[in-house]
């Protein structure tokens, strides 16, 4: 049977070698064999856990801070609510949840979810079910309207280009085929005009990854909250300026050779988040914060404690084990990070300090 590892290798011999974005986009995307398309890759039974399956306090935290955001921009009687890579729908069904406590908050909210799977757009309507949900398929489908937006774990899986820098220029890391296998091969040194700012902090050997499609989408982000008003929290793992190589894959929990499994295993790269910073015009960004410190500013330790009164047992050892994974600075508390981004002038997000 013809699979996507026998397409890539005819497209490379026809074509020559393709980038990692092409690589990546063939791999997640493809309509018949990509990883999502074909597949719910979480929990257990997947490939990977994310913050939102591990506990339910992520997702309500969350929603309280959004929830607050709104009425800290005058709680506009229509907003959009809008999640990027819902996964199961887990996330925004805890951010409802929390935000009914807010009156007003669920009866101005109109709410969309940007999925491009339409293997995971049946999963989040199980999940939301009775809930009025609009599904888009690029961040350009929002409406201009006062934006409350959530994106954990969505910038890490877009496509990135890798270059490695030479003394003459930069080479680009590239997929291409030796004895009828994939292998990872470099380009020609050439200039990188994309990367000129780079020639000062790095040197020959050095890696710099980019992500062409994550300007666009932050552009349309922020310039919604721009004209409108509005806040979006994007939550990933990463660091403030792209450097090393940290494309991965991912298949059934564990680390895998990012070309072995084409189609089959879970491709991403850790989000340079300089760059999103950078891309966002019009709008006041916060200082980029680890995940454990905005969830303990939110008051994660009070909603762990208040839930563990009604647990015992192995449900309260889960209970705490899954505080400590959302936290912990060894786990995933500063592995993950969060960055803000917030209508000039009006109240930093709660978790944030500048």
């Amino acid at each position: 049977m013809t699979g996507l590892k026998d397409l890539l290798l005819r497209k490379i011999a026809a074509n020559g070698p393709m980038t990692l974005a092409d690589y990546m986009s063939e791999c997640l995307l493809h309509p018949q064999f990509g990883y999502y398309t074909t597949r719910d890759p979480l929990g257990a039974a997947g490939d990977f856990t994310t913050s939102p399956e591990i506990s339910q306090m992520f997702g309500e935290l969350l929603g309280l801070c959004l929830a607050q955001a709104w009425l800290d921009h005058g709680a506009p009687e229509t907003f959009t609510l809008a999640e990027l890579g819902p996964g199961r729908g887990t996330l925004m069904a805890d951010i409802l949840r929390a935000g009914a406590a807010v009156p007003g908050f669920l009866t101005a909210a109109r709410v969309y979810l940007l999925e491009v799977s339409q293997n995971l757009r049946e999963k989040q309507h199980q999940m939301l079910a009775g809930q009025d949900v609009q599904w888009i398929e690029t961040i350009a489908d929002l409406p201009d309207a006062p934006l409350c937006l959530v994106a954990n774990e969505f910038f890490d899986a877009l496509p990135i280009r890798q270059f490695t820098r030479d003394r003459q220029g930069w080479r680009e890391t590239q997929v291409g085929a030796v004895d009828h296998d994939l292998a990872f091969g470099l380009s020609a040194p050439a200039p990188i005009a994309v990367l000129d700012h780079r020639l000062a902090d790095t040197e020959p050997g050095d890696i710099v990854e980019i992500c062409p499609q994550a300007e666009p989408i932050v552009l349309e982000i922020s310039d919604r909250i721009s004209r409108h008003g509005g806040v979006a929290l994007l939550i990933d793992y990463g660091d403030w300026r792209s450097l090393g190589d940290t494309f991965q894959a991912v298949r059934h929990h564990k680390t895998e050779h990012p070309l072995a499994w084409p189609g089959m295993a879970d491709l991403t790269a850790h989000v340079d988040f300089e760059a999103l910073a950078t891309a966002a015009k019009g709008v006041d960004v916060t200082p980029l914060t680890p995940q454990g410190i905005v969830l303990e500013r939110l008051g994660i330790s009070a909603r762990a404690n208040a839930l563990a009164r009604r647990l015992q047992g192995p449900a309260l050892d889960s209970h705490i084990a899954a505080h400590r994974r959302l936290t912990h600075p060894t786990e995933m508390g500063t592995l993950f990070k969060m960055i803000a981004f917030h209508h000039p002038g009006s109240p930093l997000p709660p978790g944030f300090v500048q």
